[in-house]
């Protein structure tokens, strides 16, 4: 059996908003490099600013930006070497950072005597600094004398168009791509010893200059892949040390054309591609071969059989800006940036065969390019067991399913239940990868008949949708308001379950909806059971401060005297210990808690949560409070949820709140006893930390001292703590 390759595209995600674009192809996105980790990339936007993301959690964790009048100039990098951040703002200032320095002017700086083009990580070796004029030099070195001369490697009027660093066996090598007088060249500097090689890029009339690059190290050799206008991809091979001593003029680059992207009808202007691994690449800005026009998809594509492998539709424009990082692309499209998901792996070469007639059978268009009898890997007729026995097994599917343009005619015009039931065979007959396509499809054409039908709403086709996990917000951005305006709560939290993209506008109008809704008419809406299950034995969870007992350092009767060293209070009460009722229903409960983990970021956060009407911020505080008391006991602890809110959450939605609605609860008379209850809660909680840090030196000689490896029956150990 032939194996190859196969990839798969995930459900992705937001992590920002994008900012307006300098030119009509590129983003507001200077550039995306990774950070200390892989969990975090560092963002530069086209501006003033560079942000630090965390990619699991999609928030900011640190931000800078230059003053006004002053430019970054090239995308901001982490040097693992230094563990500092590094930047150059006016082409001529590097800037280096902490991630602990809260603003990158009262940083270290200098000065440099040439323009810089870009500065390139490496991993485990110090950051290169290539300059506009061709020259290179290791970031330390020219830190050490910043007016050190730099000396002219291309001629007067040669542009660098792209660059990379590649590294593989100890070994470093830039690449950069110029251009001078409508001929394209490709400089390789090498490193230990110190060689630069100079190419030149085969052209052919008509053929401008690649619009894309992308360079990965394989074994010893180096391979560039080169797209261009036309659909072409071409592969060059560059060995990873040269045999040359020194420049020995210009050397010819080799290429052969791995793949023929589809071009359209629409004329392209610019695309990009990137290498995921040895038989698969990344396209941005060329048409879906068999999807309509004006509509823009990420594409991974086999190059060595000319395949196309995944596909998603992007909503709104895509920029043609891509970039790969452990297991995830980058993607700026409209006015977010997405981050995408994939795999490749290996399956057989016969499912793909079947794959292929399924979407020609439906599409009417070919995803395989090129004569499959044409390709040096091999004859399809070799197999024709396999070959029959997939035609076959495709065939039946699509006689069993519509497909997706007859399914959103019916949509058009159908009734609710004859939907659902078309929908309902779709979904189980239709092949996963066509189905994640599909689904955003089918999604908005109900979405919009619902907004315009008043009697048509199919609740069970929305969930249905939902549960095939391939929907994001950003794919049906109407969806949850339509929810919002039927009220109906059941789709909103499996839709907050599910979609890690929701803007935080969205957020809080959710959340104002939940909070006026009475608790009556929440009751009667059918939930997911184990969030109801989690309010209900948490709130018949039996308190230990209703005991008199005293949980994670909080003693309310200490707190009511100013005395430093109150006595115990096991045989006291308070109102506030014995007021642990649930403010809300346990339904109402369940949906907060689904809002408290939601992801989102705290700026933009804050100026919606100020919409929230008084009493609506008392009861969320009041229910905040409610789970504040109830997770310093310990007793989420003891309930076996999937899904329930951290104490971190719970912290910094209190701390948001208070921010946003701050005067207004200084002045309110019904929320005197809740700031009240807080302040008491606050104070009980710094004191415990104070307590602890007094004995914290103690609990570190403990947790370092070495014990006795033979105890015998019995002994006795004597620790001296100082």
């Amino acid at each position: 059996m032939w194996k190859r390759n196969m990839a798969a595209l995930y459900e992705g995600y937001t992590l920002c908003g994008v900012g307006p674009a300098q030119n009509s192809s590129n983003s507001g996105i200077l550039g995306i490099e990774l950070g200390r980790d892989i969990d975090h990339v560092l963002v530069t936007d086209s501006s003033r600013s560079v942000t630090i993301y965390k990619v699991s959690d999609q928030k900011p964790t640190g931000s800078w930006t230059v003053k006004q009048g002053q430019i970054i100039t090239c995308p901001a990098v982490f040097n693992t070497q230094s563990q500092e951040y590094v930047a150059v703002t006016d082409d001529r200032v590097v800037r280096v950072w902490k991630e602990d320095d809260v603003y990158m002017e009262k940083a270290f700086k200098a000065t440099v005597s040439a323009d810089i083009h870009r500065v390139l990580p490496a991993a485990d070796s110090e950051a290169v600094v290539l300059f506009c004029c061709g020259a290179v030099r290791f970031l330390d070195s020219l830190l050490a004398s910043p007016q050190q001369p730099i000396e002219d490697v291309l001629s007067e009027e040669e542009t660098i168009r792209w660059s990379t660093i590649v590294q593989a066996e100890h070994q470093l090598v830039v690449l950069f791509s110029t251009e001078q007088r409508g001929e394209h060249w490709l400089y390789a500097q090498r490193f230990n010893p110190n060689i630069l090689v100079k190419h030149r890029f085969e052209t052919e009339p008509g053929l401008s200059a690649p619009i894309s690059c992308s360079a990965t190290c394989r074994g010893r050799n180096i391979h560039l892949l080169c797209l261009y206008l036309n659909g072409s991809l071409y592969e060059s091979v560059l060995p990873l040390r040269s045999s040359a001593t020194g420049a020995e003029g210009v050397q010819a680059l080799p290429r052969s054309l791995c793949l023929s992207l589809p071009l359209g009808e629409e004329k392209l202007i610019s695309g990009a591609a990137v290498v995921l691994d040895e038989a698969h690449v990344a396209v941005v800005g060329f048409p879906h071969p068999s999807a309509g026009a004006c509509k823009d998809y990420l594409c991974i594509w086999n190059t060595h059989f000319q395949t196309l492998q995944a596909s998603k539709e992007m909503a709104g424009r895509i920029c043609s800006q891509l970039w790969c990082y452990s297991g995830k692309l980058y993607v700026p499209h409209g006015k977010m940036l997405s981050v995408i998901p994939f795999e490749c792996q290996k399956s057989s070469l016969a499912a793909t065969i079947g794959k292929l007639k399924q979407s020609r059978s439906e599409s009417k268009s070919c995803s395989l390019l090129t004569s499959w009898t044409a390709q040096p890997h091999g004859d399809i007729t070799q197999t024709p067991g396999i070959k029959s026995r997939m035609s076959t097994r495709k065939t039946s599917i699509v006689k069993s399913a519509l497909t997706v343009d007859q399914l959103i005619e019916h949509i058009k015009t159908g009734a609710v239940e004859d939907v659902q039931a078309e929908v309902d065979e779709f979904i189980r007959l239709t092949p996963q990868t066509d189905l994640q396509l599909a689904t955003g499809r089918m999604t908005l054409e109900l979405v919009s008949r619902s907004q315009t039908e008043v009697n048509f709403y199919p609740q069970s086709v929305f969930l249905q949708l939902l549960e095939t996990r391939y929907l994001c917000y950003s794919v049906c951005p109407d969806l949850l308001s339509l929810a919002m305006v039927k009220k109906d709560f059941h789709l909103c939290q499996i839709a907050f379950q599910i979609f890690p993209d929701i803007p935080e506008a969205v957020t809080c109008a959710c959340l104002k909806t939940i909070l006026s809704t009475p608790d009556s008419e929440i009751e009667t809406v059918n939930l997911d059971t184990e969030s109801l299950i989690f309010m209900k034995v948490l709130t018949q969870t039996q308190s230990g401060l209703e005991e008199g007992g005293q949980q994670n350092g909080f003693c309310p009767s200490a707190l009511e005297s100013d005395v430093p060293d109150a006595p115990s209070c096991k045989l006291q009460r308070d109102p506030l210990a014995l007021n642990m009722s649930c403010p809300v229903g346990l339904h109402k409960g369940a949906l907060l808690n689904e809002v408290l983990q939601t992801a989102y970021s705290d700026k933009p956060l804050l100026p919606h949560l100020k919409d929230l009407m008084v009493p609506q911020v008392i009861v969320f505080l009041q229910y905040l409070l409610f789970l504040h008391l109830k997770y310093s006991q310990d007793a989420h602890k003891q309930i076996p949820a999937l899904r329930k809110p951290s104490f971190s959450q719970i912290i910094d939605w209190i701390c948001l709140l208070l921010d946003a609605h701050f005067t207004v609860l200084a002045v309110a008379p019904e929320a005197k006893r809740l700031v009240s209850d807080l302040h008491k809660f606050v104070r009980s909680q710094v004191k415990l930390y104070a307590e602890l840090g007094k004995i914290e030196g103690s609990l570190q000689v403990l947790k370092e001292s070495k014990q006795s490896e033979d105890f015998g029956m019995y002994s006795i150990e004597v620790i001296e703590l100082f």
